[in-house]
This record gives structure tokens, sequence and C-alpha cells, in this order.
């Protein structure tokens, strides 16, 4: 729970040659995190060290409701980490000493999407994930294909600062309806959980439209989501899958960015066209 005793094991562990391999989290972990973890182990090997860590970073909520809400799971969330060989959790109270006032910030990526639709959500993403980098040392670090524009953001952090860890990216792991897991998804009750499963239905009919303009595609992705009584779209988009900028064509290679409320529950997605 002490960033101090969390850097000096990560400098002993350094210092032994180990290699150590960070999963950053919010917590309230489900099979997706279970993902993440498994393929840490794959990367550090029997003998290197695998970080949880456990932390919902309020510098990234836009909405006191929504961080207040977020669930925190910290007990069945160390259970789960012992089961899958997690070598240490690092669950701290805090990250941010009284009058702490530095910011990171990123001009190119993270102005527009969730930039835009939450302000200061991604400088308090990169203030997270820097202070985790400085505490864990890890030689890896890997992230869940999910939160898309989050990771193109972090890897662009990672190049501009000069951090020496390598970003692992891993598929997203859905429900049996196609829904992305997330630790938000508890929080869909009955109609809203049966409504939710139009957002997977949309990513369906994305890939089944490669070649169209993108124009077209918008308006057809957004009437099928707003057709359900409870859904409201914040944006649907087709970019590059490099430079998060906007394409007109629909073509093999770009990438569907969408965001929708369910109800109370904000829910992102993505995919590969």
């Amino acid at each position: 729970t002490s960033p101090q005793t969390m850097q000096r094991h990560s400098r002993g562990w350094q210092r032994d040659g180990r290699r150590v391999v960070l999963v950053p989290t919010m917590g309230a972990l489900h099979e997706g995190h279970l993902s993440l973890i498994r393929r840490a182990r794959k990367l550090a090997g029997e003998d290197g060290v695998i970080v949880v860590s456990v932390y919902v970073n309020p510098t990234q909520f836009n909405d006191p409701k929504d961080l207040k809400k977020y669930p925190r799971t910290l007990a069945a969330d160390k259970e789960l980490c012992r089961a899958e060989g997690v070598d240490a959790v690092f669950a701290p109270q805090t990250l941010y000493p009284v009058g702490a006032s530095v910011e990171i910030g990123e001009n190119d990526l993270a102005l527009q999407f969730e930039g835009e639709h939450r302000p200061g959500h991604f400088a308090g993403v990169m203030a997270v994930v820097a202070k985790l980098f400085h505490l864990v040392q890890p030689t890896e670090a890997v992230f869940g294909e999910k939160d898309f524009q989050q990771v193109a953001v972090i890897r662009r952090m990672i190049r501009d600062l000069d951090f020496p860890v390598r970003l692992i990216l891993e598929p997203t792991v859905r429900e049996v309806d196609g829904l992305a897991m997330s630790s938000r998804n508890v929080r869909l009750k009955g109609r809203l959980r049966e409504q939710a499963s139009v957002l997977p239905a949309a990513i369906r009919l994305a890939k089944e439209s490669v070649g169209d303009s993108v124009g077209g595609l918008k308006r057809r992705l957004t009437r099928l989501m707003e057709a359900q009584p409870d859904v409201s779209v914040d944006y649907v988009e087709v970019v590059d899958a490099d430079s998060l900028r906007p394409v007109r064509k629909a073509v093999r290679g770009t990438r569907l960015l969408l965001a929708a409320r369910v109800g109370p529950v904000r829910l992102i997605d993505n995919t590969a066209l």
C-alpha cells in the first residue's frame, strides 16, 4: 500500500536482474483483467515478477458521481490475483501528495473523442501511469485493447518522455453476447443489460460495412443504437489506427471507436475493420 515500499521492492528486483511486468487496473477485476495477468506471466516467465496495481484514480474522473459509484472490491481482487500467481498487488490509498500540482499533457491524440467528452481525463491517466512506471519500474506493461485511445496516448507518452517500458496490447475479452467486459457492466441491470447488447451489434454491422463511406455508416450505427430507449450515443467514428485521425472511408485496417450511455452507465468499445 506504500509507494515508497513498492519502489524499494522494485529496485531490489532490478538489482537481482528479475523481469518485472506491470498490469495497471482500477480493480473490480474480471476475466478481461485476468487475460492481461496471464499474458504478463508469459512475458515474465517463471522467475519474473508480476505486479498488479489496484487504484481507482480520482484524477481521471471528470464526474464525481462516477468516481463515487465505481466498484471497489479489493479483497476479491487480491484473491483472484493470488489464484493467478501474481507476485505483488500494489493498492495505495493515494498516489498524490497534498497540494500536488504537476500534470502531464498530450496535445494531439488526447484532444478528441474521450478527451472531448471527459475533460481532464487523459491528463489524469498519464499522471497515474507515469507514477506507476516510476514506482514499479517494469520492463513491460500490459494494457487491454478496449481502451484503444488510452493505449495510443500512453504509447505516445512512453515514446516522447523516454520511459524504458514496452507497452503490450491484449485483445478485448467479451461476454457471450459480445459486450466488452468492463467493471462498469455490474451497474447494468435488467433491461439496461439487454439494451447494452446493441453495442456489439453495432460492431458487427460495422465489420459487415467495410468499404462504405464513413458518413453513412455513422448514421446507420447511431440509428441502430439509439433505437433502444435508454441508449444515447456520445460518438461514433472511424479513424486511422495510428494517428486516430478520422477517415472518410471504412477500409481494412481502420478502427471504429464508439461511446454510448446505457441509462446512467457510459460504455466505450472499438474494433479493427
